[in-house]
């Protein structure tokens, strides 16, 4: 693969500062990379096989330029901790994948990548990496204003309402109740069963009748 395949493949999935290096990285140490489906579970994965001598990454297709470059490298930062360790008693986000994962984003970290308001949470992040930067609320909500979804008008943060008020998430609606670390605490109105939901899942708003005095 080359520079001008590279680009024509990813040219509109990167910001237009990282796909040189992006490049490069591939090019020091070769992986198959799959854009796939959507997932809900996963924004990317890695997973090194053994029998294999090039291993794959794949990387959701609808996510933001930022949000995927962020992702490819949290992925290649992976292969490259399991190629030199080969799984020996590491920790798939253990202290030798942070400081990959830092080294790898460090030259990424410039205006001329990624828009001010995503570097300053994005450096906080790196101080210490978190598994996945869905864990990262306050990262995760610069990032997400920059999702492109045409035709779909986007929702509120989870994690932005104030505890109290109804929302509705996949068909049904919720109060929020109180915040549990990275977690929401909701009780669904229907059933009066309370759930632990992600601070950044983005709900829309539901307008509650006023109430009528006798």
């Amino acid at each position: 693969m080359t520079l001008d395949n590279w680009n024509q493949k990813l040219g509109d999935k990167l910001p237009k500062g990282s796909v040189a290096y992006c490049f490069a990285l591939w090019k020091e140490d070769p992986f198959e990379l799959v854009i796939s489906r959507s997932r809900s579970s996963k924004l990317g994965d890695f997973r090194y096989r053994k029998d294999q001598k090039i291993q794959k990454i794949t990387i959701n297709h609808d996510l933001n330029p930022y949000q995927f470059l962020i992702t490819l490298i949290h992925e290649i930062s992976h292969h490259r901790v399991f190629r030199d360790y080969e799984r020996k008693g590491i920790k798939p986000h253990g202290p030798e994948w942070k400081r990959a994962f830092r080294d790898l984003m460090e030259p990424m970290l410039d205006i001329s990548v990624f828009p001010r308001d995503i570097l300053i949470p994005l450096r906080l992040h790196l101080k210490s990496p978190k598994a996945s930067t869905g864990a990262d609320y306050f990262l995760m909500k610069e990032l997400k204003k920059y999702d492109i979804f045409p035709g779909r008008v986007p929702g509120v943060l989870l994690g932005d309402l104030k505890p109290g008020t109804a929302f509705g998430l996949k068909r049904r609606i919720f109060e929020k109740l109180e915040t549990k670390r990275s977690r929401v605490l909701c009780l669904e109105r229907t059933t009066g069963r309370k759930y632990l939901i992600s601070l950044h899942a983005e709900v829309t708003l539901v307008e509650e009748d006023p109430e009528v005095p006798f």
